[in-house]
């Protein structure tokens, strides 16, 4: 190979892309576009829940027991209805998702001793959220009964409320939530999405960078040239690997100082993991721009094998050791999984070469297996 040829192939690339405006700012916004979107629009987090509320008691306790759900950051109190009508009018509307009704002589039956029964209504339209809101509301109304026992405990054995709670929970629980201390969805998903936007963008640059030229017929001045074929691919790529580069860059800092996601580990170790990765996404434009002859067809192409795998099989939604066996081993065919590991060990868990090696090397296989089968597939003679 001769690095004369391909400084001068990659150089005329590189002004091909830098002479059409549009399609460099493209290069440099949609990622950034991307992430933004993605970034603020998928939240997971189940806060903020509205809900309503009937009380029939309108006791002290009765009271206590609704500001308990009014003070949580998980609920956002939306007023007291007049009547289960209006409740159920409030959930048909969507303007609450769940609804506590407090009954009659609730202050009086659990002084007495006696067991209550509070009615919660919840909207289930969304499952996942719903079965997450029950669990907070699960969580707040245990808290209520232990604190009512610990208060008869501490009353009846003439012991301090520290003695009650202790007697009360003779086994405590303690969590300690560890590399998302905060439990924040954007924590997770934002570096994800980084692996996302790259997997989308690079091929989609590569393949209709490398397609215009077929398009306008310039690609017949190759076939003429004496740059061997491995020049010609390693000089048309450099560009986009450039403007990849780039772009991991960006979104690392929108990553950090936009959504505010921590990055512990090394960044000399997540750069130079990320260019492994770019090898494979530009390598996968390069394939596609070898098999189609439009750029419309470049553009569906890329879409559909970038979109599909990543969503599914990376670990961007739903984490790859939960999904079935078939799923998994499909997952594993990707590059986008690899990755995924390596900027969530970098940005969440500090991890570098020695925990996450498997998949840098498994990223630089697939790299050289698509750099092999592009080399095999391109001629510089067109087929009959």
């Amino acid at each position: 190979m001769n690095l004369r040829r391909i400084t001068a192939v990659a150089l005329k690339e590189w002004k091909e892309t830098t002479r059409d405006r549009l399609f460099l700012g493209l290069a440099f916004l949609l990622p950034a576009l991307w992430l933004t979107v993605f970034g603020y629009g998928l939240v997971m987090d189940v806060e903020h829940i509205p809900f309503a509320v009937i009380d029939h008691d309108q006791t002290q306790m009765s009271r206590d027991y609704v500001y308990r759900f009014m003070q949580s950051r998980y609920f956002s109190y939306r007023g007291h209805a007049a009547d289960l009508r209006d409740l159920d009018r409030l959930l048909t509307e969507t303007k609450i998702r769940t609804a506590l009704i407090v009954p009659e002589r609730f202050q009086e039956q659990l002084s007495g001793g006696e067991a209550v029964s509070v009615q919660i209504l919840l909207d289930g339209t969304f499952p996942l959220q719903t079965d997450i809101a029950k669990g907070y509301i699960i969580a707040i109304n245990q808290a209520f009964a232990e604190n009512l026992v610990s208060a008869y405990v501490s009353r009846t054995r003439g012991v301090s409320r520290e003695e009650a709670g202790r007697a009360v929970r003779p086994v405590a629980m303690e969590v300690r939530y560890l590399y998302n201390e905060e439990v924040r969805s954007s924590w997770s998903m934002v570096p994800a999405l980084v692996m996302f936007t790259l997997m989308l963008a690079s091929p989609l640059l590569t393949a209709l960078g490398l397609v215009r030229e077929k398009e306008t017929g310039s690609i017949y001045n190759i076939y003429s040239s004496t740059v061997s074929r491995a020049e010609f691919l390693a000089g048309k790529l450099l560009p986009y690997i450039a403007v990849s580069l780039l772009n991991v860059g960006m979104l690392w800092l929108m990553a950090v100082l936009l959504f505010d996601v921590p990055f512990k580990g090394s960044f000399l170790f997540f750069y130079s993991a990320s260019v492994f990765f770019i090898l494979c996404t530009t390598g996968i434009g390069l394939l596609i721009s070898l098999l189609v002859q439009t750029q419309m067809a470049a553009l569906i192409i890329t879409m559909v094998l970038a979109i599909l795998p990543t969503i599914l099989f990376s670990g961007l939604l739903v984490p790859v050791a939960s999904l079935s066996r078939g799923a998994r081993f499909q997952a594993h065919l990707f590059p986008g999984m690899y990755y995924t590991d390596i900027v969530r060990g970098s940005f969440l868990k500090g991890v570098g070469l020695d925990v996450l090696w498997p998949d840098v090397a498994a990223l630089a296989i697939f790299a050289a297996a698509l750099w092999l089968i592009t080399y095999r597939l391109f001629t510089k003679r067109p087929k009959a």
